[in-house]
């Protein structure tokens, strides 16, 4: 005679999502709770992160080392009493600025920038990497700025390619762990964050579109992922011709 054995719940797959309370982090958010997902969205305000149902909220500041620490240890706790393996990070939090004037360089923004975009992900990085499961991606979200420079943007094209190249160093480290490392590169998306620009955003999708497309590229494992493609490969195919041309075409006009 055999004895039964009780059935072993199933292992729930998690993701955590920074910069979850707008834009696309709250899109990603959104997206992964409809895909049967353990969501932890994450950011500064709670009372928004609380709005998305179905989602688990995590507040904290990605720019203060000991709540990251702290948000990680509740999150370690939460994966085991739900059962749960974390599968994705996606560190999508960060900010825009741009320096207005170069004579009169504002090295106050520039540190701000560098600081939420790069720095902050390195606090992340380091609390956050060490409870995705094996098999599991991390994402970092860039920008498809960095495939051209462009004016105004040496504070956040700078962190954005910094982004990049931390993304393809750790992607060649973790292998051995069986972690992949994926880098977001964006077109324009219409969210809080691109509101507030002053100048024509061509080919610009929603933050529905955009999630959509991060959460499909992210399953088969790309280790790029850049959208819209109509916009992003033209930047690409302009990125190799002659950096003297390139200054020619997007240098401002001088008045």
């Amino acid at each position: 005679m055999t004895q039964s054995h009780a059935k072993q719940p199933a292992v729930k797959q998690a993701v955590l999502i920074t910069g979850a309370s707008s834009g696309i982090g709250l899109s990603l958010a959104k997206h992964y709770v409809a895909n049967g997902y353990l969501v932890f969205a994450c950011g500064r305000n709670e009372a928004r992160l609380n709005t998305i149902t179905g989602a688990v909220a995590l507040a904290f500041d990605i720019n203060d080392k000991q709540q990251i620490q702290q948000a990680a240890q509740t999150l370690s706790e939460k994966l085991v009493a739900a059962n749960a393996k974390l599968q994705q990070v996606i560190l999508n939090a960060g900010s825009c600025e741009y320096i207005e004037n170069p004579m009169r360089f504002d090295g106050a923004l520039f540190e701000r920038v560098i600081q939420t975009n790069v720095i902050a992900m390195g606090y992340c990085l380091e609390h956050f990497l060490p409870l995705v499961d094996t098999n599991g991606r991390v994402a970092l979200m860039s920008s498809s700025a960095t495939y051209l420079p462009f004016p105004k943007a040496e504070a956040y094209g700078a962190s954005k390619a910094a982004v990049n190249y931390l993304a393809s160093s750790l992607r060649l480290d973790l292998k051995a762990f069986g972690i992949g490392v994926s880098v977001i590169c964006p077109g324009f998306v219409k969210t809080p964050l691109t509101d507030k620009n002053d100048f024509a955003m061509p080919m610009q999708i929603t933050a529905d579109e955009a999630a959509n497309t991060i959460f499909n590229e992210l399953k088969t494992g790309k280790n790029e992922i850049h959208f819209p493609k109509r916009f992003t490969y033209i930047l690409k195919c302009l990125s190799c011709l002659p950096s003297a041309l390139i200054n020619k075409m997007l240098a401002p006009k001088v008045s």
